[in-house]
């Protein structure tokens, strides 16, 4: 199933600026990013995939893929559409939930990420570049793998092909059965490379259980930074084997410092349960409850000794506000907005003032919503304050030409100013 989404008005923020994520950037998703035919600023569409999860209507996707986002619209494989409403989404794992009204939906299998190993054959299905129900095939590439800039989620990694439009697209193994939720890929031209990554099926649901039931995600925190173990980092501790979790960092005030961790420990189980990776630590922390107590068995100075902290809750990232348009109430009828990098790469220019409503003899002389305006007679144009400054140099009652884009095309339209563009 595909998932359209459409996106108002509304400014990219400077973290989604790029078209596409290269190398030597860390990781970001840019699996949906708009498609770029006809593109109009006031309405951009991208487009992605999902799992549907009930027969009832909810369907598990990307977080990318609704962040911040006006309307979601869902198309069945049987051609139906349906409207989609957001239930929750964790921009930290990447997973969100979405519901439509409808009945008897068929069901996805749901299988176990944990049992998949490296050379395990998978497939994904999804909608790159809008071509529905696209399969590409591969395996498993390497299990946790931790991706500087993508938070503490233990990535799938595969060869799969998975390009933009496969956001939110599910992962299935031999048996046909979802392990996995596609998330982004590691490129240095927007395309695929190779390098495929996935959200574990068994993470994914567990954070769509909360989102269906509260509508947001609460995580567990311990206020402490831990680093994989290795044999060589095992033998400077004087720890007969390399499992666990090394202590980096303990933040002031914290459960961990509070229960008495210290940097250079290192975390070998937690109640009773024998942890021998990094990423295991991880998990059981994060996928702890809030306020309860938790054992911890350390080694530290040669000795082993058991930790007891009570786990805090993570607080909740705060969503980005979208920018706020600036509006004048006189003259000539415009809401404007200042356009972003990535707007400015979509359309090919260089400046440029997003119409976001438009007004009085604006309106009258045919702009609207979505238009570019690019010039104020010949003065070039970049951000609002150059806007208001070329108008306020037109003398009252004189006319000004508007150097305006639609459809990548450009004309000039004359609007008399009747009474003054600013107040003063």
């Amino acid at each position: 199933m595909d998932i359209s989404t459409l996106r108002v008005g509304r400014d990219e923020s400077e973290g989604e600026m790029n078209l596409e994520f290269a190398p030597e950037n860390d990781f970001a998703d840019r699996l949906a990013w708009p498609l770029p035919a006809r593109l109009q600023l006031s309405e951009i569409r991208d487009i992605a995939s999902g799992v549907i999860l009930s027969s009832d209507g909810y369907i598990l996707t990307s977080a990318h893929v609704v962040s911040q986002i006006d309307e979601a619209q869902v198309r069945l494989d049987d051609g139906r559409r349906f409207m989609a409403r957001l239930v929750g989404s964790d921009r930290q794992t990447d997973v969100a939930l979405l519901k439509i009204d409808a009945d008897g939906l068929p069901v996805a299998t749901i299988g176990d990420s944990s049992a998949l190993s490296p050379g395990d054959w998978v497939a994904a299905i999804g909608a790159p570049f809008g071509f529905h129900g696209s399969i590409t095939t591969g395996v498993v590439s390497a299990k946790d793998r931790f991706i500087a800039g993508a938070g503490e989620i233990p990535f799938i990694q595969t060869d799969a092909a998975i390009n933009p439009g496969s956001s939110g697209s599910p992962l299935f193994n031999h048996r046909g059965e979802v392990v996995a939720i596609n998330s982004m890929i590691y490129s240095g031209s927007g395309g695929y490379m190779g390098l495929s990554f996935a959200v574990p099926i068994n993470l994914a649901m567990q954070v769509a259980a909360q989102l269906r039931a509260t509508g947001k995600v609460r995580r567990a925190r311990i206020g402490a930074e831990f680093q994989e173990m290795t044999p060589l980092l095992a033998q400077s501790f004087a720890l007969a084997h390399g499992g666990g979790a090394l202590v980096a960092k303990v933040e002031p005030g914290s459960p961990a410092e509070r229960a008495g961790l210290r940097v250079g420990d290192i975390v070998t189980a937690i109640d009773g349960n024998v942890l021998p990776r990094h990423a295991e630590v991880l998990q059981r922390i994060g996928s702890g409850t809030p306020g309860t107590r938790i054992e911890l068995a350390v080694w530290r100075d040669g000795t082993a000794r058991t930790v007891r902290a009570i786990l805090a809750e993570a607080p909740q990232a705060p969503l980005p506000a979208p920018a706020a348009a600036i509006e004048w109430k006189h003259g000539l009828g415009l809401v404007l907005g200042e356009l972003s990098r990535a707007q400015r790469l979509q359309l090919g220019i260089e400046g440029g003032l997003m119409v976001r409503e438009s007004s009085g003899a604006a309106r009258s002389e045919g702009i609207r919503s979505g238009d570019v305006i690019l010039a104020v007679n010949a003065q070039r144009l970049s951000t609002i304050e150059e806007f208001r400054q070329a108008v306020s140099r037109t003398p009252s009652s004189q006319a000004i030409a508007l150097l305006v884009m639609r459809e990548r095309r450009a004309a000039y339209v004359p609007i008399r100013l009747a009474i003054p563009a600013f107040p003063p």
